[in-house]
């Protein structure tokens, strides 16, 4: 029997997708709901799973806030989930009315996508100015072109949609210099760097540039992942330049820990950095906290070592950012992570506690 299982989200639901080859045989992970359409050879199950999300707590805690207001960057397009234009659409437009809604950030798009984009979401805009989209484009290989399509979508779209961040990638000063030469100063642009041996020269250049930097933290597979050391020197250097950063991939999780590196059934595992260890991180490199003390909290699973209160956030119980540090932290330093999914990360701040 041959199997193919997709997963899809949307607002409060997870939809698993089970094709089946063999109608008679087959199976489904069924949960709370079924329903069978028929393709010729093929039968399609959707099975319909509640997700665990509870009601937004208005009385999150400050500190809580501080540190995670807008700081999910939705990329459901991209792997692991790697939806449909439709359906991640129709996902950030329910994140958007949704109860952790003060969470979301921007809805990330390749630039080659953008046509597709404005026909799937047209419907979701509202009239509202206030509610403009906001999105943080990956450039293509060409910088200008990229530029110059992100110029004529905004004059069209500006009221309802807007490309307010660019990411783009460079393993070159000189490649740092065309990218800043072709942006413009109203465009904010992340860069994401290789973790080489050129790393400090590469985000001095950003700095001169008045450029961002990017972090890729993970990925699909486990040599995808860069060790705590090779991240601590990226985030140490960042604040050393006064540049601001994002990260990418792999960050799904609060904490540290050992999940399954895809959606795929018989997945292969392989140990995820935690967000939250990294936003801290961050915030206590600020503080100037060392390197080795830097690393073991990016290595700790255990959720009892992070706690939140009215006043700030604490690590061990021996390591303090107080509110008005975390709300630096996020303006200035680490701004949001992309992920492609926006329930996980929700499902596991609840089940610690800090949701």
């Amino acid at each position: 029997m041959n199997v193919l299982i997709t997963f899809l989200e949307f607002n409060d639901i997870k939809v698993t997708q089970i094709f089946c080859k063999n109608k008679k045989n087959s199976s489904v992970l069924s949960r709370t709901a079924k329903h069978d359409f028929d393709f010729g050879n093929y039968t399609h199950q959707v099975v319909y799973r509640k997700m665990k999300i509870r009601m937004a707590n208005s009385s999150a805690q400050k500190s809580v806030r501080a540190l995670l207001a807008e700081i999910v960057d939705y990329a459901g397009l991209f792997p692991p989930s790697q939806l449909s234009m439709g359906e991640v659409v129709n996902n950030y437009a329910n994140y958007k009315k949704g109860d952790y809604n003060w969470m979301l950030g921007r809805f990330v798009v390749p630039v080659s996508r953008l046509d597709e984009f404005l026909e799937s979401a047209r419907d979701f805009f509202s009239a509202d100015e206030k509610d403009v989209w906001r999105l943080s484009v990956l450039a293509s290989e060409n910088i200008y072109e990229t530029v110059c399509r992100v110029k004529e979508f905004n004059a069209e779209n500006s009221t309802s949609a807007i490309c307010d961040a660019l990411e783009v990638k460079a393993n070159t000063a000189l490649q740092i210099e065309e990218i800043a030469d072709a942006v413009s100063a109203n465009l904010t642009t992340y860069v994401e760097l290789p973790l080489t041996a050129n790393l400090t020269e590469l985000i001095s250049a950003l700095a001169i540039n008045n450029l961002r930097g990017k972090i890729r933290t993970g990925g699909t597979t486990a040599e995808a992942f860069p060790s705590v050391k090779e991240i601590v020197l990226f985030v140490r250097a960042c604040i050393t330049a006064n540049v601001p950063f994002k990260a990418t991939a792999g960050l799904h999780h609060p904490i540290r820990c050992r999940k399954a590196l895809t959606y795929e059934p018989d997945a292969a595992q392989g140990t995820m950095n935690g967000f939250l260890n990294l936003f801290l991180a961050t915030g206590f490199a600020r503080e100037n906290l060392e390197s080795h003390i830097l690393e073991e909290l990016m290595k700790d699973e255990f959720t009892g070592n992070f706690t939140f209160d009215e006043n700030g956030a604490r690590w061990r119980q021996e390591y303090f950012l107080s509110n008005a540090q975390l709300s630096r932290l996020r303006k200035e330093n680490i701004i949001s992570f992309g992920s492609c999914s926006f329930v996980e990360p929700i499902e596991d701040l609840q089940e610690i506690g800090v949701l």
